[in-house]
């Protein structure tokens, strides 16, 4: 199952990937900003009796991190993103400060690695990893096959892509590595954006105008 919660004032999708059977789950883009967003995220974890054995990031942009901090330390457990990303760790307190966001720097923070055709296991539930840099560096896609479905962030939006104006975006690169890795899924895998409601692969196919 995947469920998710719509955070913060840039309206972040964050999710949890679930393993009913196992009641083990993954946190994807911790973005609760606000205190009873935290409490939101925090009841449902502990109404459902889920242990949370990953934080996963599909990027580090800060409005996808707003609410990493205190989820990993909640949570005991280190972040697991692509090492590109980590640049924006460090620089999430000065793009907070311009953002409105207010987050302490996140360089110190405990790192476990992914990158391009890694595979984690939420209990039975087997996540892969695809790298899709070109929104900015350090970007991954989620695909969940047991639940036909792709995290994609910011780099795929319904009817849209990501913007590759930012520090570290390149237009080309995005196109590029969605056409290769993300829309080459089947068509009836539903997209789970960063932004927005969901998609399917056919329907961007079919509809996006940038691909």
């Amino acid at each position: 199952m995947i469920t998710h919660f719509t955070f913060n004032h840039f309206g972040v999708n964050c999710y949890l990937i679930v393993d009913e059977t196992n009641r083990q789950c993954a946190i994807v883009d911790p973005a609760a900003e606000a205190t009873h967003e935290d409490c939101r995220l925090v009841d449902c974890v502990a109404t459902a009796s889920l242990q949370v054995t990953h934080i996963l990031l599909t990027h580090a942009h800060v409005d996808h991190i707003a609410g990493l901090r205190q989820t990993c330390e909640r949570f005991h457990l280190p972040v697991s993103m692509h090492p590109d990303g980590r640049k924006l760790l460090r620089q999430a307190e000065a793009y907070g400060s311009i953002m409105g966001f207010n987050v302490e720097n996140m360089s110190d923070l405990d790192t476990i690695d992914i990158s391009d055709g890694d595979i984690i296991n939420v209990g039975t539930i087997e996540v892969r990893c695809l790298s899709v840099p070109g929104h900015c560096p350090g970007s991954l896609c989620f695909v969940v096959p047991s639940e036909k479905a792709v995290l994609t962030g910011d780099a795929l939006f319904q009817g849209s892509i990501g913007r590759t104006d930012l520090p570290g975006g390149n237009h080309q690169q995005l196109l590029a590595n969605l056409k290769e890795k993300v829309m080459t899924l089947p068509d009836d895998y539903t997209v789970l954006p960063g932004h927005g409601e969901p998609s399917t692969i056919a329907d961007e196919k079919n509809y996006n105008p940038f691909l």
